[in-house]
């Protein structure tokens, strides 16, 4: 999986409730998606393209187990790095195949609105506007099967273990 695109910076210790917060919770996924960091960025996920990539510092996705990652993939970003992950949201990207990857360092080397290249099966990301490159930490190969497959109810439903939805 290769991506390049527009990069978003946002900054350490983004929790789950500025990714998908309360107010969203029951509306539909794509309507969710346009509740992404209403509080700190209003107006933030009406700016977001298609195959635009997430930046983000230290401890991103801490909070609860929501399904924040969902809704970053709603919004139509193409992937999420970030200096380091909490465990469970990135278990989450998984789970719904947004790609996310650790890559110490990332956050300083890119300004907003610069463009990244990111191979992700490598887990290098280059900055194309600098011409800096740098290596991440890639996900085990179980995790990235299971993005690769399309989040595990795809791949669940693939193997017979769930029935496909109707």
């Amino acid at each position: 999986m290769n991506f390049k695109g527009r990069v978003w910076i946002v900054g350490d210790n983004i929790n789950t409730d500025l990714i998908l917060p309360n107010k969203a919770f029951y509306l539909t996924h794509e309507e969710q998606a346009l509740y992404v960091f209403s509080a700190n960025r209003p107006g933030w996920a009406e700016q977001v393209r298609k195959g635009d990539i997430l930046i983000g510092g230290s401890n991103f996705g801490m909070g609860s187990s929501r399904a924040a990652a969902r809704s970053l993939k709603n919004l139509g970003l193409a992937c999420l790095i970030a200096e380091s992950l909490n465990g469970l949201f990135l278990r989450n990207c998984v789970n719904f195949a947004f790609p996310a990857l650790e890559c110490p360092g990332v956050h300083a080397a890119f300004a907003e609105g610069e463009v990244a290249a990111v191979d992700f099966e490598a887990a290098s990301v280059r900055n194309e506007s600098r011409g800096t490159s740098l290596t991440g930490k890639p996900l085990p190969t179980p995790l990235m099967a299971l993005v690769q497959a399309g989040g595990v109810y795809q791949l669940l439903e693939k193997e017979g273990l769930i029935a496909a939805k109707t």
